[in-house]
């Protein structure tokens, strides 16, 4: 994401892709470094609290791969799934949210620091969770949807069955 004046911020995202569309993990960085993907999944490990063996699914970035990423998903005891090189399209849920913040957000507003992105982007966070209308949810919210299944299912969250997908722009 580029400021108004100046380089930009690194966005790490961490969605709910086969479920609920929510942006459950998140972090912003002047860099790209392991620490900003790490501290995205710490966040959407501790909201939601996984089963043991969920498969999470990323690109072949060098943070994803890294030793110190794979010992943290190993504590978690979080399966890694990575699409191959040049396979773009297995992360098209997470870039759609991607198109989606830059449309709807970042376009929209100036970002004349780095501190006001990270604000602005929290922003959005939660008006894409709990705002925005999902056309995947039925024209629902994330929340409102997450909700709906636990009274039908009767799993309570979490779901059994949940891929997680991250990028950054």
């Amino acid at each position: 994401m580029k400021l108004t004046h100046g380089r930009g911020n690194y966005l790490t995202s961490i969605e709910d892709s086969l479920n609920s569309r929510r942006i459950v993990g998140w972090c912003t960085s002047k860099r790209m470094t392991t620490d900003l993907i790490c501290n995205s999944m710490i966040m959407a490990y501790n909201l939601r609290q996984p089963p043991k063996g969920l498969v999470f699914h990323s690109d072949r970035g060098a943070q994803y791969t890294s030793k110190r990423y794979q010992k943290l998903l190993n504590g978690y005891d979080i399966r890694a799934s990575m699409g191959d090189v040049g396979v773009y399209w297995d992360n098209a849920v997470v870039e759609r949210f991607f198109g989606s913040l830059k449309h709807d957000w970042v376009f929209e507003i100036a970002q004349p620091t780095r501190e006001h992105m990270k604000k602005d982007v929290a922003a959005y966070m939660k008006y894409y969770n709990f705002e925005r209308l999902h056309t995947t949810n039925g024209y629902k919210l994330p929340i409102n949807y997450e909700n709906s299944l636990n009274k039908v299912s009767g799993l309570g969250w979490p779901v059994q069955l949940l891929c997680l997908l991250i990028t950054g722009f």
